[in-house]
């Protein structure tokens, strides 16, 4: 399968997010007990982070349909995770952690209805399975590595310098992205 220099981009800058998303993992549930949070909150902000992005997934995929400017999308929403990312720093309590999750589930469906799009339209209709297979094992694969690393951070330093590593390496990923504006012009 050849790969166009859209979608060798689109992978590889989804790879660097889903690393740096990925390093939080299962340890949610840890800072979430740090921050005052039980197993209630913990529910709850997950559960708001699921809700918010699939409620959004379906608005912004409607809204895109047709559009241009889906890579500039795309990127704020990777910019924007970003952002909230960083909000993880000034949490200090349950209801402040909803409202990253939700910040965080808005960033992502801004996102990722986008990159879909993108990807898709990149796609040759032979490989097209072959694709979408190579994303999401991809996706799995490095999401897996980076849960391992991610509580490397958090047990050998501290939950501050995961956020700050989170949220830089989702900057690369925007930045790795942002060459898609140059080639697409979109």
């Amino acid at each position: 399968m050849t790969l166009t220099k859209t979608t060798r981009i689109l992978l590889l800058g989804a790879n660097i997010w889903y690393f740096g998303e990925g390093m939080m993992g299962p340890l949610f549930a840890v800072f979430a007990e740090k921050v005052g949070g039980d197993i209630l909150d913990i529910t709850w902000a997950w559960a708001t982070y699921l809700v918010v992005t699939g409620l959004l997934y379906i608005l912004v995929g409607r809204l895109l349909n047709k559009k241009e400017y889906k890579t500039k999308v795309m990127l704020a929403g990777y910019l924007l995770n970003a952002v909230f990312t960083f909000g993880y720093l000034l949490v200090q309590n349950p209801f402040q952690l909803f409202l990253v999750q939700a910040g965080l589930g808005i960033s992502e469906a801004i996102g990722t209805p986008a990159w879909d799009a993108l990807y898709a339209n990149n796609l040759s209709d032979e490989m097209d399975a072959y694709a979408w297979g190579l994303s999401t094992g991809q996706s799995q694969i490095v999401t897996g590595i980076a849960f391992g690393i991610g509580g490397l951070i958090t047990h050998f330093v501290s939950f501050e310098a995961l956020f700050i590593t989170m949220g830089i390496i989702q900057i690369i990923a925007a930045l790795v992205t942002a060459q898609l504006l140059f080639i697409n012009k979109k």
